[in-house]
């Protein structure tokens, strides 16, 4: 599968804000937002007017690598968004939320997305009892994602749990660290995604 390797601080002084995408190290000085804010490149310390298009640009990209996700999937997920009734690009949000690798991290489960996606790809987790490894895995409410029998004495996810003691859950997600299972208590709504995403560019872009 094809997916982005080069350096992910990149992307966030790209967007112009963190996307956090390191795990930990966003949450330090080390942070490369924090020590070169400026949008990487030879002509990134210009200013330029952003046109309208560029605009409702910036915020699809900033949403793709927000979740990682590459242009033929988010099309994808954009067609189901419409598709489904209600707001379209809420209804995009939900969907990006509801993938297993996003609801991994949630529930402080891996540092980061692309921890979290690893995590998911060599197998390590349960949804309702059968392994799924698969990240783009859609969720839906009453769903039970649980770590395999093998996984739960591995420090990995003793010391993941730790780092990530306090941290608070979305209200649609419920974790039960001592015996690592979490559930999807209802839908997502848009107050609880915290994401800075002007959405609504992002319909106006595709509907062009």
């Amino acid at each position: 599968m094809a997916r982005y390797k080069d350096a992910s601080c990149r992307l966030c002084r790209r967007e112009g804000q963190k996307l956090f995408l390191k795990g930990a190290r966003c949450y330090e000085d080390k942070c490369a937002v924090n020590r070169r804010s400026g949008v990487p490149g030879q002509h990134g310390q210009l200013k330029k007017k952003m046109s309208e298009y560029g605009q409702q640009l910036r915020e699809k990209q900033k949403a793709k690598r927000f979740y990682g996700i590459l242009e033929s999937q988010f099309r994808k997920y954009f067609d189901m968004a419409r598709r489904s009734p209600g707001i379209t690009g809420e209804n995009l949000l939900f969907i990006l939320e509801s993938r297993i690798d996003n609801v991994v991290y949630r529930l402080g489960l891996g540092s980061s997305r692309a921890e979290a996606r690893q995590l998911v790809n060599h197998g390590h987790f349960r949804v309702n009892g059968k392994k799924v490894n698969i990240p783009s895995y859609l969720l839906s409410e009453g769903d039970v994602i649980t770590l395999k029998d093998s996984s739960r004495t591995l420090d990995r996810f003793k010391d993941i749990v730790e780092t990530n003691e306090g941290k608070t859950l979305p209200s649609w997600l419920e974790f039960d660290p001592e015996n690592m299972i979490g559930r999807i208590i209802a839908k997502p709504t848009r107050e609880d995604i915290d994401i800075e995403i002007a959405e609504h560019l992002i319909v106006e872009l595709y509907s062009k």
